[in-house]
């Protein structure tokens, strides 16, 4: 089952955050271009609920054990931390040529105290109160937690079904808003948490499985995908006009489950976006990468040579770092992630049956 619509998804979020982050960087503009996009970062909860649905769906009956839960994180730390590591490598060999340069306008030396963090993926945990090295990459962080935590989702299906998760799922967010009104997280609410923001990625990632329940169980009948298109609108208009956040995140967590159910009664309805799979399934790749093309054009090419001399227009320019995330990201899966991730999954047998879950 590929559930081609949530790539799509996933993928038009990703380039949205890397233009809100390019953003900063033009010359004029940049006002009105951050401050509208800043107002679609609820997109990165959708990210998360979009990962709870799918891992819900391809492992959660398969976790019966010790031995099973290791052999999900260890395809899961496959998946995911090879490009976080070469990402995190870029920018320490960033910080020490700083270093070794006395760039006094360069943060190197908080860079380099982050390394740690960064190498154990636990930076997303309230480990640190700021953002360095790939800043982007807190989200790994938080997924890597939610893998840990997944067994909880497990548990809580297993002892009363979708409504005992749904139940636990109440009961955390419940946790996050009191430490909240506790001053907990430096953001001042957790749904905008970042250095904190592996609690706020499992709330989302508890709703997302809560979706794959509903999914499996069919407890509605939805066929078009029209309600989840409209739903999604419904969610993105809400983002821009600023409405309550929970309204938001009711919003996105119903256009994900009018769309699974459509796609799952009607699997070849979406059959017309094949062609795009091998894009939109690098959305990983786009959203870690985009900072070191970042780094590359806009940081170091942009401002100290190309800027100056006022031979391009910066909203001409900046669709190259653009393309060269999009190439890089596509590069990287085919040649780097896999061939490191299986080092790390070692080998594992195939039934000629087991589903397939795009981009899991």
């Amino acid at each position: 089952m590929y559930f081609r619509l949530f790539d799509c998804w996933r993928f038009v979020a990703a380039i949205l955050i890397m233009a809100y982050h390019f953003l900063f960087a033009a010359p004029y503009g940049a006002e009105v271009g951050t401050g509208f996009l800043r107002r679609l970062l609820p997109l990165l909860d959708m990210f998360f609920m979009i990962s709870g649905f799918f891992i819900t769906t391809r492992y959660g009956s398969e976790l019966r054990g010790l031995s099973d839960y290791r052999g999900f994180l260890r395809r899961r730390i496959a998946r995911l931390y090879p490009l976080h590591v070469i990402v995190t490598l870029f920018f320490v060999a960033v910080a020490v040529a700083a270093m070794l340069a006395g760039a006094d306008n360069y943060p190197w030396a908080r860079e380099l105290e982050a390394v740690p963090l960064h190498l154990l993926a636990v930076h997303a945990l309230g480990t640190t109160d700021h953002l360095a090295l790939n800043y982007v990459s807190w989200s790994v962080s938080a997924e890597f937690f939610c893998y840990a935590a997944f067994p909880l989702i497990i548990l809580a299906t297993r002892w009363k079904g979708v409504p005992g998760l749904c139940l636990f799922t109440a009961c955390w967010v419940a946790g996050l808003e009191l430490a909240s009104r506790w001053g907990v997280f430096p953001s001042g609410h957790w749904t905008s948490a970042d250095t904190m923001g592996a609690y706020r990625a499992f709330a989302d990632f508890c709703i997302g499985a809560c979706i794959a329940g509903v999914v499996a169980r069919r407890s509605l009948d939805i066929r078009s995908h029209f309600p989840g298109l409209a739903l999604l609108a419904a969610a993105v208009g809400a983002m821009i006009g600023q409405m309550p956040t929970y309204l938001v995140l009711v919003l996105l967590a119903a256009s994900l489950t009018a769309t699974a159910l459509a796609e799952t009664a009607r699997p070849h309805s979406t059959a017309a976006l094949r062609f795009a799979m091998p894009v939109t399934r690098v959305s990983f790749g786009i959203y870690l990468w985009h900072p070191v093309m970042e780094f590359l054009f806009l940081t170091v090419l942009w401002t100290r040579w190309i800027e100056p001399t006022g031979m391009i227009d910066f909203y001409v320019f900046w669709l190259l770092p653009m393309a060269a995330t999009l190439a890089v990201a596509i590069l990287s899966d085919r040649y780097l992630e896999k061939r490191f991730g299986a080092l790390i999954a070692g080998p594992r047998p195939r039934s000629a049956g087991e589903a397939q879950l795009a981009s899991a």
